[in-house]
């Protein structure tokens, strides 16, 4: 029997609550890019299209990108709540990242919430991220750092799925990009039996000189 695929996983997962997360942008765009001046952006793993309309709604013009179909008609649903100058500022496009090509596409933000990846293949589209960002642009990954595997949250027991900032910049040019954040952040989260769990998300953020 044929495995299923990334995609047909994700669907199923999506298919198997109405919601399946908070609505909100997450909270590392919202402090790493509130104060940057809107131009265009690449959401990479969009899901249902909080971060996406969040960037719209600062005058962004977003590319959305996801693996599901059932995540991508999610969030347009959610995006045709919006005003038009918003809901049209945004295009959802259903693609496999891990054999995407930026072409001559350029972006002001290239964002990644989230993109779980084996080290190799992580790094391939990591890199292939940067490039897409403009002179003068920002990359942003977030993702949940390697110490979450001590704790009691449930996370894959797959340790090469794991990153930390510095994994991240490593695959930067230093002479081409300025980091201006690498770090492991804390927050409060509760874990399946209601107890209180300190988990730590990685942050990168880098400026393309």
């Amino acid at each position: 029997m044929q495995d299923r695929t990334d995609e047909e996983l994700w669907d199923e997962r999506y298919r198997s609550r109405t919601a399946l997360w908070s609505g909100a942008a997450n909270r590392h765009l919202v402090a790493e890019i509130a104060d940057l001046a809107p131009g265009t952006a690449l959401d990479v793993g969009s899901g249902e299209g909080a971060d996406a309309i969040w960037l719209a709604r600062r005058g962004w013009t977003v590319t959305a990108v996801d693996i599901s179909s059932v995540a991508l008609e999610r969030a347009a649903a959610h995006a045709a709540a919006e005003p038009d100058e918003i809901r049209d500022r945004i295009t959802w496009r259903h693609q496999d990242m891990t054999d995407w090509d930026p072409g001559d596409d350029r972006f002001d933000l290239v964002t990644a919430q989230y993109l779980h990846l084996p080290a190799g293949p992580r790094d391939e589209l990591y890199r292939r991220l940067a490039s897409a960002v403009a002179p003068g642009g920002t990359l942003l990954v977030v993702g949940h750092h390697p110490s979450d595997l001590q704790t009691t949250m449930p996370r894959p027991p797959r340790p090469e799925l794991f990153f930390t900032g510095d994994d991240i910049a490593a695959l930067l040019e230093p002479d081409s990009w300025q980091v201006i954040t690498a770090a492991a952040v804390p927050h409060e989260a509760t874990d399946p039996e209601g107890r209180a769990v300190t988990v730590h998300d990685t942050v990168l953020c880098a400026r393309h000189r």
